[in-house]
Protein backbone atom coordinates (compact mmCIF):
# COMPACT_ATOMS: atom_id res chain seq x y z
CA UNK A 1 0.00 0.00 0.00
CA UNK A 2 2.09 3.02 -1.46
CA UNK A 3 -0.13 4.98 -2.86
CA UNK A 4 -2.63 7.47 -0.40
CA UNK A 5 -4.86 9.68 -2.03
CA UNK A 6 -6.00 12.84 0.03
CA UNK A 7 -8.99 13.95 1.37
CA UNK A 8 -8.90 17.58 2.56
CA UNK A 9 -11.93 19.43 4.44
CA UNK A 10 -12.28 22.82 3.58
CA UNK A 11 -16.32 23.76 3.92
CA UNK A 12 -17.63 24.30 7.16
CA UNK A 13 -19.01 27.80 8.70
CA UNK A 14 -16.88 28.42 10.88
CA UNK A 15 -19.49 29.32 13.10
CA UNK A 16 -17.06 29.86 16.37
CA UNK A 17 -15.06 32.79 13.98
CA UNK A 18 -17.48 35.25 12.88
CA UNK A 19 -17.34 37.44 12.19
CA UNK A 20 -14.41 37.32 10.33
CA UNK A 21 -16.33 34.43 8.83
CA UNK A 22 -19.25 36.22 7.82
CA UNK A 23 -17.64 36.91 4.93
CA UNK A 24 -14.83 34.81 4.39
CA UNK A 25 -13.70 31.29 4.63
CA UNK A 26 -12.32 29.90 8.03
CA UNK A 27 -9.60 27.78 6.56
CA UNK A 28 -8.34 30.79 4.56
CA UNK A 29 -7.69 33.03 7.89
CA UNK A 30 -3.88 33.39 7.86
CA UNK A 31 -1.41 32.20 10.30
CA UNK A 32 1.98 34.10 9.84
CA UNK A 33 0.48 35.79 7.17
CA UNK A 34 -0.18 32.50 5.29
CA UNK A 35 -4.20 30.66 4.97
CA UNK A 36 -4.14 28.05 7.60
CA UNK A 37 -5.69 25.89 4.46
CA UNK A 38 -2.15 25.71 3.09
CA UNK A 39 -0.31 24.22 5.96
CA UNK A 40 -2.59 21.61 5.92
CA UNK A 41 -2.08 20.78 2.18
CA UNK A 42 1.80 21.48 2.61
CA UNK A 43 1.69 18.63 5.21
CA UNK A 44 -0.15 16.23 2.61
CA UNK A 45 2.71 16.83 0.11
CA UNK A 46 5.41 16.45 2.10
CA UNK A 47 3.76 12.99 3.36
CA UNK A 48 3.99 11.80 -0.26
CA UNK A 49 0.47 12.39 -1.17
CA UNK A 50 -0.20 14.63 -4.52
CA UNK A 51 -3.93 13.57 -5.75
CA UNK A 52 -6.31 15.72 -3.21
CA UNK A 53 -9.71 15.99 -2.99
CA UNK A 54 -10.71 18.85 -1.22
CA UNK A 55 -14.74 19.01 0.20
CA UNK A 56 -15.94 22.54 -0.15
CA UNK A 57 -19.20 24.30 0.94
CA UNK A 58 -20.58 28.15 0.97
CA UNK A 59 -16.93 29.47 0.10
CA UNK A 60 -16.27 27.06 -2.71
CA UNK A 61 -15.56 29.65 -5.26
CA UNK A 62 -13.26 31.33 -2.62
CA UNK A 63 -11.62 28.10 -1.95
CA UNK A 64 -10.86 27.50 -5.49
CA UNK A 65 -9.49 30.75 -5.81
CA UNK A 66 -7.12 30.23 -3.33
CA UNK A 67 -5.78 26.95 -4.35
CA UNK A 68 -5.87 27.06 -8.16
CA UNK A 69 -5.00 23.81 -9.85
CA UNK A 70 -2.36 22.38 -7.21
CA UNK A 71 0.79 23.30 -9.27
CA UNK A 72 1.60 26.26 -6.65
CA UNK A 73 1.53 23.00 -3.93
CA UNK A 74 2.74 20.23 -6.07
CA UNK A 75 -0.36 18.23 -6.26
CA UNK A 76 -3.23 18.44 -8.03
CA UNK A 77 -7.29 19.37 -6.93
CA UNK A 78 -10.56 17.99 -7.92
CA UNK A 79 -13.04 20.27 -5.56
CA UNK A 80 -16.05 18.37 -4.18
CA UNK A 81 -19.15 20.13 -3.30
CA UNK A 82 -20.79 19.53 0.21
CA UNK A 83 -24.48 20.33 0.11
CA UNK A 84 -24.42 20.86 3.81
CA UNK A 85 -21.88 20.44 6.49
CA UNK A 86 -23.05 17.02 7.73
CA UNK A 87 -20.11 15.59 9.52
CA UNK A 88 -16.85 13.93 8.61
CA UNK A 89 -18.56 10.15 7.45
CA UNK A 90 -20.78 12.45 5.21
CA UNK A 91 -17.87 14.32 3.53
CA UNK A 92 -16.04 10.82 3.02
CA UNK A 93 -19.40 9.43 1.25
CA UNK A 94 -19.80 12.58 -0.84
CA UNK A 95 -16.05 11.93 -1.86
CA UNK A 96 -16.61 8.23 -2.72
CA UNK A 97 -16.52 8.68 -6.76
CA UNK A 98 -13.48 10.66 -6.50
CA UNK A 99 -11.65 8.13 -3.66
CA UNK A 100 -12.52 5.29 -5.51
CA UNK A 101 -11.05 1.89 -3.85
CA UNK A 102 -8.09 4.20 -2.98
CA UNK A 103 -6.57 4.20 0.62
CA UNK A 104 -6.94 7.64 1.57
CA UNK A 105 -5.62 9.92 4.23
CA UNK A 106 -8.30 12.71 5.11
CA UNK A 107 -7.09 15.37 7.25
CA UNK A 108 -9.15 18.66 8.67
CA UNK A 109 -8.29 22.29 7.07
CA UNK A 110 -8.22 24.23 9.84
CA UNK A 111 -6.02 22.27 11.83
CA UNK A 112 -2.40 22.67 12.00
CA UNK A 113 0.45 20.25 13.01
CA UNK A 114 3.88 21.00 13.89
CA UNK A 115 5.31 17.08 13.02
CA UNK A 116 3.15 17.04 9.70
CA UNK A 117 1.38 13.64 8.69
CA UNK A 118 4.13 11.96 7.55
CA UNK A 119 4.78 9.05 10.36
CA UNK A 120 0.81 8.71 10.11
CA UNK A 121 0.86 7.86 6.45
CA UNK A 122 4.08 5.81 6.45
CA UNK A 123 3.07 3.67 9.56
CA UNK A 124 -0.09 2.96 7.76
CA UNK A 125 1.44 2.09 4.42
CA UNK A 126 3.08 -0.35 6.49
CA UNK A 127 1.17 -1.93 7.94
CA UNK A 128 -2.12 -3.87 7.39
CA UNK A 129 -4.98 -1.46 8.84
CA UNK A 130 -8.63 -1.02 8.34
CA UNK A 131 -7.29 2.29 9.60
CA UNK A 132 -5.26 4.47 10.90
CA UNK A 133 -6.02 7.90 13.36
CA UNK A 134 -3.90 10.32 14.98
CA UNK A 135 -4.22 10.72 18.81
CA UNK A 136 -3.24 13.66 21.26
CA UNK A 137 -3.56 14.52 24.89
CA UNK A 138 -5.88 16.74 25.78
CA UNK A 139 -6.89 18.92 29.28
CA UNK A 140 -10.81 19.07 27.56
CA UNK A 141 -11.12 15.39 26.09
CA UNK A 142 -15.05 15.82 26.63
CA UNK A 143 -14.97 18.67 23.33
CA UNK A 144 -13.41 15.88 21.20
CA UNK A 145 -13.48 12.65 19.87
CA UNK A 146 -11.56 10.37 22.28
CA UNK A 147 -9.57 6.81 21.95
CA UNK A 148 -9.26 4.22 24.00
CA UNK A 149 -6.16 2.69 23.17
CA UNK A 150 -4.65 -1.16 24.54
CA UNK A 151 -1.26 -2.86 23.46
CA UNK A 152 -1.12 -0.38 20.61
CA UNK A 153 -4.77 -0.82 19.19
CA UNK A 154 -7.48 1.55 19.52
CA UNK A 155 -10.29 -0.37 21.01
CA UNK A 156 -12.76 2.06 21.57
CA UNK A 157 -14.08 5.38 20.31
CA UNK A 158 -16.45 7.94 21.92
CA UNK A 159 -17.98 11.17 20.29
CA UNK A 160 -17.82 14.33 22.87
CA UNK A 161 -17.94 12.15 26.06
CA UNK A 162 -19.79 13.51 28.77
CA UNK A 163 -17.03 11.02 30.96
CA UNK A 164 -14.22 10.72 28.84
CA UNK A 165 -12.83 7.77 29.45
CA UNK A 166 -9.45 8.50 28.46
CA UNK A 167 -7.57 12.04 27.42
CA UNK A 168 -6.37 11.01 23.87
CA UNK A 169 -8.35 12.95 20.99
CA UNK A 170 -8.50 12.80 17.83
CA UNK A 171 -7.06 15.79 16.17
CA UNK A 172 -8.48 15.53 12.75
CA UNK A 173 -6.18 13.22 10.51
CA UNK A 174 -7.06 9.74 9.55
CA UNK A 175 -6.19 7.09 7.28
CA UNK A 176 -8.30 4.55 6.17
CA UNK A 177 -8.38 1.43 3.75
CA UNK A 178 -11.59 0.98 1.39
CA UNK A 179 -13.58 -0.79 3.44
CA UNK A 180 -14.49 2.35 5.29
CA UNK A 181 -17.08 3.37 2.68
CA UNK A 182 -18.84 -0.08 3.66
CA UNK A 183 -18.90 1.04 7.46
CA UNK A 184 -20.32 4.08 6.04
CA UNK A 185 -23.17 3.17 4.77
CA UNK A 186 -24.27 1.33 7.66
CA UNK A 187 -24.78 4.53 9.43
CA UNK A 188 -27.40 7.01 10.84
CA UNK A 189 -27.34 10.17 11.80
CA UNK A 190 -26.07 10.92 15.71
CA UNK A 191 -27.76 13.24 18.70
CA UNK A 192 -26.12 16.26 16.32
CA UNK A 193 -27.41 15.15 13.23
CA UNK A 194 -24.19 14.84 11.66
CA UNK A 195 -22.68 10.98 10.35
CA UNK A 196 -19.77 10.56 12.56
CA UNK A 197 -16.30 9.34 11.58
CA UNK A 198 -16.10 8.03 15.61
CA UNK A 199 -18.78 5.58 14.63
CA UNK A 200 -17.43 4.78 10.93
CA UNK A 201 -14.04 3.59 12.87
CA UNK A 202 -15.99 2.27 16.28
CA UNK A 203 -17.49 0.20 13.12
CA UNK A 204 -14.23 -1.23 11.98
CA UNK A 205 -13.71 -1.98 15.40
CA UNK A 206 -16.73 -3.80 16.35
CA UNK A 207 -15.98 -5.98 12.86
CA UNK A 208 -12.50 -7.26 14.36
CA UNK A 209 -10.46 -5.01 11.77
CA UNK A 210 -7.40 -3.65 13.34
CA UNK A 211 -7.40 0.36 13.76
CA UNK A 212 -4.03 1.69 14.52
CA UNK A 213 -2.98 4.74 16.49
CA UNK A 214 -0.27 7.11 16.12
CA UNK A 215 0.43 10.04 18.83
CA UNK A 216 1.39 13.63 17.13
CA UNK A 217 4.93 14.85 17.37
CA UNK A 218 5.34 18.30 17.87
CA UNK A 219 2.69 20.98 18.56
CA UNK A 220 -1.21 20.48 17.19
CA UNK A 221 -3.99 23.12 16.70
CA UNK A 222 -7.54 23.33 16.02
CA UNK A 223 -7.98 26.94 15.10
CA UNK A 224 -11.76 26.96 15.06
CA UNK A 225 -12.01 30.23 17.45
CA UNK A 226 -10.07 33.68 17.53
CA UNK A 227 -8.10 32.51 20.71
CA UNK A 228 -6.73 29.46 19.21
CA UNK A 229 -6.04 31.69 15.65
CA UNK A 230 -3.62 33.94 17.73
CA UNK A 231 -2.04 30.59 19.52
CA UNK A 232 -1.25 29.07 16.09
CA UNK A 233 0.04 32.26 15.28
CA UNK A 234 2.24 32.20 18.05
CA UNK A 235 3.07 29.16 17.08
CA UNK A 236 4.32 29.42 13.41
CA UNK A 237 5.81 32.87 14.21
CA UNK A 238 8.55 30.29 16.39
CA UNK A 239 10.00 28.74 13.41
CA UNK A 240 10.00 32.39 11.26
CA UNK A 241 13.15 33.02 9.39
CA UNK A 242 14.58 36.59 9.06
CA UNK A 243 14.08 37.96 5.73
CA UNK A 244 13.93 42.00 4.98
CA UNK A 245 13.21 42.41 1.56
CA UNK A 246 11.04 46.20 1.84
CA UNK A 247 12.04 49.62 2.93
CA UNK A 248 13.49 50.22 6.81
CA UNK A 249 14.72 53.71 7.22
CA UNK A 250 17.30 54.62 9.16
CA UNK A 251 15.39 55.88 12.63
CA UNK A 252 13.62 52.58 12.89
CA UNK A 253 15.12 49.38 15.26
CA UNK A 254 14.32 45.68 13.80
CA UNK A 255 14.96 43.39 17.09
CA UNK A 256 14.67 39.59 17.02
CA UNK A 257 13.41 37.03 14.23
CA UNK A 258 11.29 39.62 11.77
CA UNK A 259 10.18 38.83 7.70
CA UNK A 260 9.56 42.32 5.96
CA UNK A 261 8.37 41.22 2.54
CA UNK A 262 8.35 43.55 -0.75
CA UNK A 263 7.31 46.74 -1.03
CA UNK A 264 6.07 46.58 2.92
CA UNK A 265 7.84 50.16 4.43
CA UNK A 266 8.55 50.64 8.07
CA UNK A 267 9.19 54.10 9.04
CA UNK A 268 9.95 55.73 12.17
CA UNK A 269 9.66 52.27 14.33
CA UNK A 270 10.60 49.42 16.18
CA UNK A 271 9.73 45.91 15.15
CA UNK A 272 10.59 43.46 17.82
CA UNK A 273 10.07 39.74 16.80
CA UNK A 274 8.89 36.95 16.09
CA UNK A 275 6.97 39.27 13.80
CA UNK A 276 5.40 38.77 9.89
CA UNK A 277 5.03 41.93 8.17
CA UNK A 278 3.21 41.19 4.33
CA UNK A 279 3.98 43.02 1.09
CA UNK A 280 2.49 46.96 0.95
CA UNK A 281 2.01 46.91 4.81
CA UNK A 282 3.06 50.37 6.08
CA UNK A 283 4.32 50.87 10.09
CA UNK A 284 4.77 54.32 10.91
CA UNK A 285 5.77 55.75 13.94
CA UNK A 286 4.30 52.50 15.66
CA UNK A 287 5.66 49.67 17.66
CA UNK A 288 4.91 45.86 16.64
CA UNK A 289 5.64 43.74 19.45
CA UNK A 290 6.18 40.22 19.28
CA UNK A 291 3.93 37.55 18.08
CA UNK A 292 2.47 39.87 15.71
CA UNK A 293 1.23 38.81 12.02
CA UNK A 294 0.34 42.45 10.07
CA UNK A 295 -1.17 41.50 7.02
CA UNK A 296 -1.09 42.78 3.08
CA UNK A 297 -1.81 46.66 2.67
CA UNK A 298 -2.30 47.00 6.22
CA UNK A 299 -1.54 50.62 7.83
CA UNK A 300 -0.29 51.28 11.36
CA UNK A 301 0.17 54.38 12.38
CA UNK A 302 1.05 55.97 15.87
CA UNK A 303 0.29 52.79 17.34
CA UNK A 304 1.63 49.66 19.60
CA UNK A 305 0.04 46.49 18.69
CA UNK A 306 1.74 42.98 20.16
CA UNK A 307 0.87 39.11 20.34
CA UNK A 308 -2.25 40.25 17.14
CA UNK A 309 -2.91 38.90 13.76
CA UNK A 310 -4.49 42.19 11.81
CA UNK A 311 -5.80 40.95 8.14
CA UNK A 312 -5.36 42.64 5.09
CA UNK A 313 -5.99 46.08 4.28
CA UNK A 314 -7.07 47.16 7.57
CA UNK A 315 -6.05 50.82 8.78
CA UNK A 316 -5.19 51.51 12.56
CA UNK A 317 -4.20 54.72 13.77
CA UNK A 318 -3.55 56.84 16.63
CA UNK A 319 -4.61 54.50 19.53
CA UNK A 320 -3.68 55.43 22.82
CA UNK A 321 -3.70 52.05 24.46
CA UNK A 322 -1.43 49.29 23.19
CA UNK A 323 -3.32 46.65 20.97
CA UNK A 324 -2.87 43.30 22.83
CA UNK A 325 -4.05 39.38 22.32
CA UNK A 326 -6.29 40.69 18.94
CA UNK A 327 -7.44 38.94 15.98
CA UNK A 328 -8.55 42.06 13.53
CA UNK A 329 -10.57 41.26 10.50
CA UNK A 330 -10.30 42.55 6.63
CA UNK A 331 -10.87 46.48 5.78
CA UNK A 332 -11.28 47.50 9.67
CA UNK A 333 -10.64 50.51 10.20
CA UNK A 334 -9.54 51.58 14.25
CA UNK A 335 -8.98 55.35 14.37
CA UNK A 336 -7.78 57.01 18.08
CA UNK A 337 -9.48 59.53 19.70
CA UNK A 338 -7.46 62.52 21.58
CA UNK A 339 -9.76 62.66 25.04
CA UNK A 340 -12.35 60.16 26.03
CA UNK A 341 -15.83 60.73 25.07
CA UNK A 342 -18.88 61.33 27.17
CA UNK A 343 -20.50 58.45 24.64
CA UNK A 344 -19.47 55.59 22.63
CA UNK A 345 -20.80 55.33 18.86
CA UNK A 346 -20.24 51.40 17.96
CA UNK A 347 -21.15 49.95 14.63
CA UNK A 348 -20.68 46.40 14.79
CA UNK A 349 -21.75 43.01 13.25
CA UNK A 350 -23.50 40.23 14.73
CA UNK A 351 -21.46 38.37 17.58
CA UNK A 352 -18.65 40.64 17.52
CA UNK A 353 -16.94 41.33 21.10
CA UNK A 354 -15.56 44.63 21.97
CA UNK A 355 -13.50 45.69 25.36
CA UNK A 356 -13.96 49.33 26.32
Amino acid sequence: MNTLKGLLLAGGTGSRLRPLTYTGAKQLIPVANRPILFYAIDAMVTAGITEIGVIIGDTGQEVKNALGDGNQFGCHFTFIPQEAPLGLAHAVKVAHNFLSDSPFLMFLGDNLLRGGLNRLAQRFRDGHYAASILLTEVDNPSQFGVAVVEDGRVVRLIEKPTDPPSRLALVGAYCFAPRIHEAIERLTPSWRGEYEITDAIQSLIDDALPVDATLVEGWWKDTGRPEDVLEANRLVLEDLQTRRQGVVDNESRIEGRVAIEESAEIRRSTIRGPVSIAAHAVVEDSYIGPYTSIGPGVRILHTEIENSVVLSDSQITGVRDRIDQSLIGRGVTVQGIRSRPRAVHLILGDQSQVDL
